[in-house]
């Protein structure tokens, strides 16, 4: 019998989930639209300030790992405990985030021990307020110029960490960062609550 998700080490997940990078897929907005509507229905509206689709995925034109990016931003009042029991009984698997305080944590669906199992999501849990991957989004939804320069990067670095989560998202960051300063520029408080 195999090693559970939860047993594994890094590298052996990071063997097991390799670094994909797919074309834009028009499907995947539908995706998110009916597990927006799941997420709604487990969690209960009352605790949710905003839904959004956000990463690669989100960005028409875009190649990206074929995983759907959910930002579930919730109210500050939110049982969390009861949160993480609900998206767990509807198979979504818990990750807390250590280094970042609750509400931050992540649900990720997808994912078995013998590989991928249909679509991959990940759901991103904050508090409303945190919305870096909001303005990303837009920025390169709105600058091709941007949008190719974050394609050619993350190819160059798929090939580099194929096998290597960490490094492979920790390389796109002086670029995420330096975007998301001019989206914020440009969009100024377009995601103030």
């Amino acid at each position: 019998m195999g090693k559970e998700l939860k047993d594994m080490t890094n590298e052996e997940l990071w063997q097991l989930f390799p670094i994909i990078l797919c074309e834009h897929n028009p499907l995947w907005i539908d995706r998110y639209r009916i597990t927006k509507v799941e997420i709604t229905k487990i969690i209960a509206s009352k605790n949710i300030e905003r839904i959004s689709h956000i990463g690669s995925t989100a960005v028409k034109g875009l190649i990206a790992k074929p995983t759907i990016d959910i930002l579930l931003e919730i109210k500050k009042d939110s049982n969390i405990n009861k949160i993480i029991r609900s998206m767990e009984a509807k198979g979504y698997i818990y990750v807390p985030q250590e280094s970042n305080p609750q509400p931050h944590f992540t649900f990720y669906k997808g994912y078995t021990p013998k590989g991928f199992k249909g679509q991959a999501y990940h759901i991103h849990v904050r508090f409303s307020g945190d919305h870096d991957e909001l303005y990303f989004r837009d920025y390169l939804n709105k600058n091709p110029k941007a949008l190719n320069e974050y394609a050619k990067l993350k190819e160059k670095l798929k090939e580099k960490y194929e096998h290597n989560r960490d490094l492979y998202t920790e390389e796109k960051t002086d670029f995420i960062k330096q975007a998301t300063i001019k989206a914020r520029q440009e969009f100024k408080d377009r995601y103030k609550p």
